[in-house]
């Protein structure tokens, strides 16, 4: 996420595409990062059933999240979660978004 601000993150089992962190250091950077990590997790805490903890950093396509989580505190937990829009729950998928990406 850090080398290419966003991107895919695919495996065998899933295929997202990763939010970007917001880049405002000239208007093409804002323009490329508009549906960034903060307004992406604004627009889910809206939604019925997505974690008031939840911080969204991916999507399907179809509406499923994969999000990192945070106890109050402002740190976040290394742990990859599935968040299925339809059901509100969600699934530990790894421990680490490096354990996904080998």
């Amino acid at each position: 996420m850090r080398i290419s601000n966003g991107g895919e993150l695919v495996t065998d089992k899933f295929e997202f595409e990763l939010y970007p962190f917001f880049d405002k250091s000239d208007r093409k950077r804002i323009s490329r990062t508009c549906n960034h990590i903060g307004l992406e997790t604004k627009n889910a805490l809206e939604w019925n059933g997505f974690p008031i903890n939840g911080i969204a950093i991916g999507s399907d396509g179809f509406g499923n999240l994969i999000i990192l989580t945070h106890s109050g505190n402002g740190i976040l937990t290394d742990k990859i979660y599935f968040w299925n829009h339809e059901s509100g729950q969600i699934e530990k998928i790894a421990e680490s978004i490096n354990e996904l990406d080998e």
